[in-house]
């Protein structure tokens, strides 16, 4: 069963180019379902890239907005330690 995908005239454009190259550097005809089922199962395997391109924010934050937090920070004069840690989270 086959179900189509809408996408803009730009991003319709770019798979049919991929296709070409495809077909130009193996010389296999490739539909662009296809392409678009390897790109699904590529993007499966490195889940967390796919989801991370759809965020807001990027990491690394610039220097000036990690300074800018840093300006900020103030001590609370107490040592944390990892059993601390493990209390708070754990119980």
């Amino acid at each position: 069963m086959t179900t189509s995908v809408k996408m803009d005239d730009d991003t319709k454009s770019r798979l049919e180019r991929l296709q070409a190259e495809i077909r130009l550097r193996t010389g296999k005809r490739v539909t662009q379902q296809e392409i678009l089922a390897r790109l699904v199962e590529n993007a499966i395997e490195s889940k967390a890239d796919l989801v991370d391109s759809f965020r807001d924010e990027r990491v690394p934050v610039s220097d000036a907005e990690r300074e800018t937090f840093h300006e900020k920070m103030v001590s609370s004069g107490v040592t944390t330690t990892e059993d601390d840690v493990d209390d708070v989270l754990y119980g």
